[in-house]
């Protein structure tokens, strides 16, 4: 029988080792494919269509500052639409909930603009902090939307209660939009009035999807193989503890 911490050591080697084969792989120039994300596959759409209808694009970062790293990933997200609004000349609009995550917000947009060779067009005023309280900043949040009748809204980072108040006010300005949080009491109401939702994972997937950076997807990759695996003693384990009974118990104790 192992000692846990040796099992907790081995575990973490072969997670280790996977993530490591894969960044190196991904840097030597071998193709990384990872599924299609139907979610961050439609961000391009739902800009191009605000593009179309002459109408501003909405990106709400959710509740918390820059030590979630919920809000870390979306703002991944964030300079990924920033850029492609600055490519297309759409009008980009923020809704910040954070005092903290202002700046950080402004700097993202600010290098976003000036990447694409756009920096001239790039406007600070449309990064709006309304409040950090939580329904007076939802509420704001809403009256932007119907005020400037945006086409597109992307709700990205932690949300709680007012996650429902912001999406079925974008159905009511008939925009398109796209939701992924970490936060699995608010994603069914995101599925029910959204057109596309991030589930779990996929949120903190979305980096490597969109920037498809060879160590991200890399990292991206041998993690899932490292999970694959895990998985694979997991079912061993019961497996054994099911046909053998009591002499099966070696696996679930090399687990604990």
């Amino acid at each position: 029988m192992l000692h846990a911490g040796l099992a907790v050591i081995i575990l973490l080697i072969l997670l280790g080792f996977f993530v490591l084969k894969n960044i190196a792989r991904a840097g030597k120039g071998h193709k990384i494919s990872i599924r299609t994300i139907p979610g961050l596959s439609s961000i391009d759409e739902a800009i191009g269509r605000a593009t179309e209808m002459g109408k501003p694009v909405l990106f709400c970062t959710g509740l918390c500052g820059v030590d979630d790293i919920a809000t870390l990933n979306a703002l991944s997200v964030l300079q990924y639409v920033a850029k492609r609004t600055a490519k297309f000349g759409t009008r980009l609009l923020i809704s910040v909930a954070n005092p903290t995550l202002y700046p950080v917000v402004e700097e993202i947009c600010r290098q976003a603009y000036a990447t694409e060779g756009k920096s001239e067009e790039f406007n600070a005023q449309d990064i709006r902090f309304f409040s950090d309280d939580q329904f007076a900043w939802a509420s704001a949040t809403v009256g932007l939307m119907h005020r400037e009748k945006v086409a597109s809204n992307f709700f990205f980072g932690s949300f709680a209660a007012e996650s429902l108040i912001l999406a079925e006010s974008g159905q009511q300005v008939r925009a398109v939009q796209i939701a992924s949080t970490p936060d699995f009491g608010q994603i069914p109401f995101f599925i029910c009035t959204c057109d596309y939702t991030l589930i779990g994972e996929e949120h903190y997937a979305a980096s490597a999807y969109l920037s498809r950076e060879p160590m991200l997807l890399g990292s991206l990759v041998g993690q899932d193989a490292g999970k694959i695996i895990i998985l694979v003693i997991l079912l061993l384990g019961v497996i054994s503890v099911t046909i053998w009974g009591g002499k099966g118990n070696w696996l679930l104790e090399f687990l604990k």
